[in-house]
């Protein structure tokens, strides 16, 4: 993978943990450098972005490894996807990786040609939100 896409995956990482790219910003600068997905693993502390060919880049999360609840609670993680969209001042995304691994999700893969987000538990279990129109 060129040293620009990379630095493009690192900055959007960066941007999301010091609250200083909004998601959409995100997924607009990873789209543009031709990105089709990430994914991103609690358990793992890692986020993976995937390109086209097959390429991938790992990066570490730090603060996004940690315990998972056992029970996946998908209206626990739709409240903070709610909380995440509404623009509140308090909204921080280290905050939001708290709850929603409170909630027991494992992870989530972001898909870019799929305008959606599945977020998922330990056992499997599912919750999809389709990017707003």
């Amino acid at each position: 993978m060129d040293a620009q896409k990379i630095a493009i995956a690192e900055t959007c990482l960066a941007g999301a943990h010091d609250d200083t790219l909004s998601f959409p910003q995100a997924v607009g600068m990873l789209m543009e450098a031709g990105f089709e997905a990430y994914l991103v693993d609690y358990r793992a502390g890692t986020r993976t972005h995937y390109l086209p060919g097959g390429e991938t880049l790992t990066l570490p999360c730090p603060g996004e490894e940690g315990p998972v609840a056992e029970a996946f609670e998908a209206a626990g993680v739709s409240a903070a996807i709610a909380w995440a969209q509404s623009g509140a001042p308090d909204y921080t995304y280290a905050a939001f990786n708290r709850q929603v691994m409170a909630a027991g999700c494992a992870g989530y893969l972001v898909s870019f040609i799929g305008r959606r987000v599945v977020y998922f538990g330990r056992t499997g279990e599912l919750h999809v939100e389709h990017f707003p129109d």
